[in-house]
């Protein structure tokens, strides 16, 4: 019974709470919470738990190789919200989910040391920031009212998919599960709400923000991978879960140390601009989204 908690309420309650700060400071920082392992770390850490450290272990360290497949889900899925202004957002959705599958399909096949699998993880994030950052975008619309059933369907839906990979990893492993473990559940559920809420542009803003925590993410995977065996799956996944927090803080300050320095120089002559208050956690939205 304990078990079956975890899996309807931990997990879709971070991705409500996500999206509660989503609302209050913008879609780039939603994108950037459910980026971080909300939805994956309960995943790996129910299947510690029902499975024991070594089977957590190797699916945490192929997990490393799905953030690959979950950097494409998010090129994928912005170039189409993009290209079809006209079509539902189901199609999006689906298109996006078809390749980000079939990615995780062939690379669950690779056998590969977690740290060169996290090397492929961090290559393909970059990728996806350099694709992301090539499209433009119109000014974000203002946030329509949510309907009343907006958190619940967002929370039923990645309570759904949690359960659905969970209750099947004994049959799929270790290797299949780890892979699928990063699948875009809880990224699916805020993008499409952002795509058929808000339309292309907030769905743009908040897979960038995606991009912006698959860092931690994988610096989240690849200590469980490390150290459960050697540890346990307590102490590991206390240690991932800090090692992540500190490692998302310090980047997005630098961040916007890099946007405040920015900002005071002339894009084209290099010469002094007066300077600005540095954004608060939402406030960069609309400049990334128009800046292209």
């Amino acid at each position: 019974m304990s078990m079956l908690i975890l899996k309807l309420f931990l997990a879709p309650g971070l991705v409500v709470a996500s999206s509660l700060a989503g609302r209050r400071w913008g879609p780039s920082l939603a994108g950037t919470l459910v980026a971080m392992p909300i939805v994956a770390g309960p995943i790996l850490g129910i299947t510690c738990l029902e499975h024991g450290p070594s089977f957590a272990a190797r699916a945490a360290g192929a997990s490393l190789l799905g953030l690959v497949s979950l950097a494409l889900f998010t090129v994928v899925f912005a170039k189409l919200s993009q290209a079809s202004r006209t079509r539902h957002w189901a199609v999006t959705l689906l298109v996006a989910w078809a390749g980000c599958l079939a990615a995780d399909l062939v690379l669950s096949l690779l056998a590969v040391p977690p740290l060169v699998a996290l090397c492929l993880s961090l290559t393909a994030t970059a990728v996806g920031v350099k694709a992301l950052a090539r499209i433009r975008t119109d000014a974000l619309p203002p946030a329509p009212a949510p309907p009343r059933w907006d958190l619940p369907a967002r929370g039923a839906a990645t309570a759904l998919l949690v359960t659905a990979l969970t209750t099947a990893a004994s049959q799929l492993g270790p290797d299949l599960t780890g892979v699928l473990a990063p699948f875009p559940i809880g990224t699916s559920v805020v993008a499409t709400f952002a795509l058929a809420q808000g339309g292309p542009a907030v769905a743009v803003a908040t897979l960038r923000g995606v991009l912006r925590g698959l860092c931690g993410f994988a610096a989240f995977c690849f200590l469980v991978a490390a150290l459960a065996k050697p540890l346990g799956g307590a102490a590991a996944f206390g240690i991932a879960a800090a090692g992540t927090l500190v490692l998302q803080l310090g980047l997005g300050r630098l961040r916007t140390a890099l946007t405040a320095r920015r900002s005071t120089l002339s894009p084209r002559a290099g010469r002094l601009l007066p300077r600005r208050p540095a954004a608060g956690p939402g406030e960069d939205d609309h400049e990334v989204s128009t800046a292209g």
